[in-house]
């Protein structure tokens, strides 16, 4: 494979900067604008007491990566595995089966470049699954350049190639006959970064083996690779501009099929992901060929509820094509232009749409910029605008968002220092004269609090406001269930200043707080957290219901009373708990 040539991803267009970059303010504000980087069942009864006994159980029951307690065993007679393609092997790490890198889709290189995903090419023989598989080509990563965050995320960026259609599985057993629930993640990175292992939360061992449930994570088609409208320029291209999302789809298929011999339930699958695979749960519950291939889904700060309008997505198919220097007779060369030439071409063309912003007002995707596209087949219509979709009314779902999502004194280092004067100029910048009454309000409900703490608040809101009218239109339709959280844990690390950050809430969500201990700080009072959180998402994987005995009951939504579980050192249940400040929001 021929390496790849790194470029610089700093393009306001790319909300992938959001999951962990050192920009200036003014990138950083610009970056929040732009992104928007379980009851039981019968015949599980077994199954979910054993889930009651772990979360009863010490939360630490497993030792942290890294012990002299580790075992791990890789030999030619373990962990081997027959998938419709083939054999795979693994191995075994403390007693959980791990398989990465196996393929659910042919390669995507070549003539297959901007064509729905293919079957896999089968093979002979047992193929070794032991390392990640290549992740697509994407815009270089800026967060390396701030020392702290580079510290607390850590990320994995993993090896380019666009041959990436790979999933990766941890499992209790194989072969086995048993039908354990199946969790399937989304990475975060909006739709043109990321991969199913750039963080070390995503590491899926310890929420397999507290949950006895198969994890899987993947990688997909990004960018300019995955979400490209080439529609115009013919019908060999029709599918183009969700190519990405078609590559999900044929990973749930691969679930489908295949899963039943790594120990997990096809019949019982949940797909959840944060931020950018927030929004990627949302399009796949709007999109008729996932029907079926999943039953529970979750949305972790992710609460994007449009897509592209295929005007929009077609200008900027036009610009890139403009920026490759092809006409539309020469459009096939596509295929063979160098991955690197198309990323550039594709943050020039995104640059050349200059679109305003409105900081703290909404949560959405650029107007034009890398998403999915309502294309009237794939996509038929927008996938929550103005209702959630009847295609997938009979899904439960959690929503949520954390405190202080992208507004944390992290990325702002003037937050922690901030003065009454300029949190009141700041708060005109979005608000204009309301600024003063907004501040007012936001002060009553939490006096004592400085003032960037409010501000973060204020920043935050437009996120939190859209994961409510997610789960107010879920619950409009009278089927399944929704239910409501907001993450507001504040790690101690570098004195407090990230909060309750953008992220904050997955090494908690995978039980992985000890090996994430950079982000949480480690030790049993994360640990502890953490219990109860994943405990909620195995318990709804499981049942499509979150409530287990390590928690106050967590009532499903009503719009009428807003219940929200709060994940925090106490967890608790308040109706509505920022009402009063989400109202002010939005009278002004």
């Amino acid at each position: 494979m021929k390496k790849l040539k790194r470029v610089e991803r700093l393009s306001v267009e790319d909300p992938s900067h959001l999951r962990g970059r050192a920009l200036g303010r003014r990138s950083v504000l610009q970056s929040i604008a732009t992104l928007a980087g379980c009851s039981v069942v019968p015949g599980l009864a077994a199954q979910t007491a054993a889930a009651q006994a772990n979360t009863k159980a010490e939360a630490s029951s497993a030792p942290p990566p890294g012990t002299a307690n580790t075992v791990i065993r890789a030999s030619d007679s373990n962990a081997v595995v027959e998938t419709r393609s083939g054999k795979v092997r693994g191995f075994t790490r403390n007693g959980i089966n791990t398989f990465f890198g196996i393929p659910y889709a042919g390669t995507t290189e070549g003539k297959a470049r901007y064509q729905p995903p293919a079957k896999a090419t089968a093979w002979s023989g047992v193929r070794s699954s032991m390392q990640y598989g290549f992740v697509s080509p994407q815009e270089a990563r800026a967060g390396w350049a701030n020392d702290e965050v580079a510290w607390m995320f850590d990320w994995d960026d993993g090896r380019f190639g666009e041959d990436c259609l790979r999933v990766n599985v941890w499992t209790p057993g194989v072969n086995d006959s048993k039908k354990r629930p199946v969790m399937v993640w989304l990475h975060g990175g909006g739709f043109s970064a990321g991969s199913g292992q750039e963080l070390k939360s995503y590491y899926g061992e310890n929420l397999s083996r507290r949950g006895d449930a198969v994890v899987v994570s993947l990688n997909h088609r990004l960018g300019v690779l995955g979400y490209l409208d080439l529609s115009q320029f013919g019908a060999a291209y029709k599918d183009s501009a969700n190519l990405g999302m078609l590559d999900i789809i044929a990973a749930l298929e691969w679930v489908r099929d295949n899963i039943a011999n790594f120990g997990g339930d096809p019949a019982s699958v949940m797909i959840f992901g944060q931020s950018g695979g927030g929004g990627k749960v949302n399009t796949l519950m709007a999109m008729p060929a996932a029907k079926g291939l999943f039953h529970r889904a979750a949305v972790q700060s992710g609460s994007l509820m449009n897509a592209a309008k295929p005007e929009d997505s077609g200008k900027l198919g036009a610009a890139v094509v403009q920026q490759l220097g092809l006409s539309a007779t020469q459009i096939d060369q596509i295929h063979d232009v160098p991955v690197d030439k198309l990323i550039s071409a594709g943050i020039a063309a995104v640059r050349s749409f200059a679109q305003p912003f409105a900081l703290g007002r909404t949560f959405s995707l650029p107007r034009i910029g890398w998403q999915p596209t309502a294309d009237g087949t794939n996509l038929p219509s927008q996938p929550w605008d103005p209702a959630a979709p009847a295609l997938t009314a009979d899904v439960p779902v959690i929503v949520g968002t954390v405190l202080n999502e992208f507004s944390t004194g992290l990325y702002d280092t003037k937050l922690p220092t901030l003065t009454d004067a300029e949190l009141l100029e700041r708060v005109k910048g979005i608000r204009g004269d309301k600024a003063a009454h907004i501040i007012e309000v936001f002060r009553s409900a939490h006096p004592g609090e400085k003032p960037g703490d409010i501000f973060s608040r204020i920043s935050a809101a437009p996120v939190r406001q859209g994961g409510i009218t997610q789960c107010e239109r879920k619950a409009a339709q009278n089927a399944a269930p929704a239910f409501n959280y907001w993450f507001t844990w504040k790690t101690p690390v570098l004195d407090n200043r990230p909060g309750a950050f953008h992220c904050a809430e997955l090494a908690f969500v995978f039980d992985n707080t000890d090996r994430c201990a950079a982000m949480t700080g480690g030790g049993p009072g994360p640990r502890a957290l953490a219990a109860k959180v994943s405990d909620a998402w195995v318990h709804f994987a499981r049942s499509g219901d979150p409530n287990h005995s390590g928690l106050p009951h967590w009532p499903s939504f009503t719009a009428e009373q807003c219940p929200t579980m709060i994940f925090d050192t106490e967890c608790v249940v308040r109706n509505n708990p920022d009402g009063a400040e989400r109202k002010v929001l939005a009278e002004s």
